[in-house]
């Protein structure tokens, strides 16, 4: 396997990074089943797991640790916070309390001294990004963490990051997290060129779309009984992604490959992407996606894939994509009702 470099951080990562999402009670409850699955991964060249406390409410972390007891140290290991992990509110964001709370916590479920790469999940717009930086970097350099990065960031909120750490003398994002596809391309337009830019690394999540890049999702067909359109039906039913998928099935074939390895090879294909994570939910998953690590795509399947969705464009709705307060909280963006009449 060729490794990459991890941004400039001189860490060297396998083009595929096993994502722990799946694994506990939100995916596959089967703890050894699991293990089976990491270590298959690792068998076959992967030596980058990324994970986060709150799935499952910090089961997956549990079991990233016992599979990785004797194999540790070979292994890039990335864990997240930000998300809620009770009822709690403070038992989120991105807070030095928080922070402090959480790191200490996940080393304790992933049973080692210290995270290879520590991500903020998500923004926390009430919470100034020096808080976040300054936390970090006493991490850092207390030997819990080896390297930071964001997930899943707006462009600003990145470049206001680097900005920061450079003005304050602390610690930088070395890494950022974004979604990426062939149906989810915004990336493309903004992010990974500041990621390339600042020397920071891309680990993309969801290069399979949620499942709609799998053909399992077709137009015009009942919805399959799954995980994915339990917690994200209008996703998953988008006419839009829908009408790009039965678009790409046939260039799939023509190609000879299935629409899965396509959509792996075309999200590798990009010179920002570092890594792109799996995250198989069973062995079956993981070795259809390990059999085609090696598919490569020329310039003729990748102008045509342009045709079908263009560069820098997202296709449809992605429910898992951060969406900031001004547009989510309709008074951020109406003027008040009199000031309204009076225009």
């Amino acid at each position: 396997m060729q490794y990459r470099a991890l941004g400039r951080t001189g860490i060297k990562v396998s083009p595929y990074c096993l994502g722990g999402m799946m694994f506990g009670g939100l995916g596959n409850p089967d703890h050894d089943d699991c293990i089976r699955i990491i270590h298959k991964a690792l068998d076959s060249g992967i030596n980058f797991i990324d994970t986060a406390d709150r799935y499952s409410r910090g089961e997956s972390e549990e079991i990233v640790g016992k599979a990785l007891k004797g194999r540790r140290d070979k292994i890039v290991l990335s864990t997240k916070v930000h998300g809620p992990m009770d009822e709690d509110p403070n038992s989120q964001g991105n807070s030095r309390r928080w922070i402090v709370q959480a790191v200490e916590a996940s080393l304790r479920r992933l049973q080692t001294d210290h995270i290879d790469l520590y991500l903020i999940h998500r923004p926390a717009p009430d919470t100034d990004i020096e808080e976040t930086l300054s936390v970090l970097t006493d991490l850092m350099r207390a030997g819990k963490v080896r390297a930071i990065g964001s997930s899943t960031f707006p462009v600003s909120e990145i470049v206001e990051a680097q900005w920061t750490a450079e003005r304050r003398g602390l610690a930088r994002f070395r890494i950022e997290q974004p979604p990426y596809s062939i149906l989810d391309r915004g990336i493309e337009r903004e992010v990974l060129p500041v990621c390339e830019r600042y020397g920071m690394g891309a680990m993309v999540w969801s290069p399979l779309s949620k499942g709609m890049l799998t053909g399992r999702y077709r137009k015009g067909q009942p919805l399959p009984d799954s995980l994915r359109v339990k917690y994200m039906p209008r996703q998953m039913s988008d006419e839009r992604n829908l009408d790009a998928v039965e678009q790409l099935i046939p260039l799939a074939e023509e190609a000879g490959m299935s629409l899965t390895h396509m959509a792996m090879a075309f999200v590798m294909a990009h010179p920002g992407v570092t890594s792109a994570i799996l995250g198989p939910r069973t062995m079956q998953h993981l070795d259809d996606l390990l059999a085609g690590a090696e598919m490569r795509l020329g310039d003729d399947i990748l102008d045509r894939i342009d045709q079908i969705v263009p560069p820098g464009t997202d296709v449809g709705l992605n429910e898992a994509n951060y969406s900031p307060p001004a547009i989510l909280q309709p008074q951020l963006r109406r003027r008040p009702a009199g000031e309204r009449a009076a225009a």
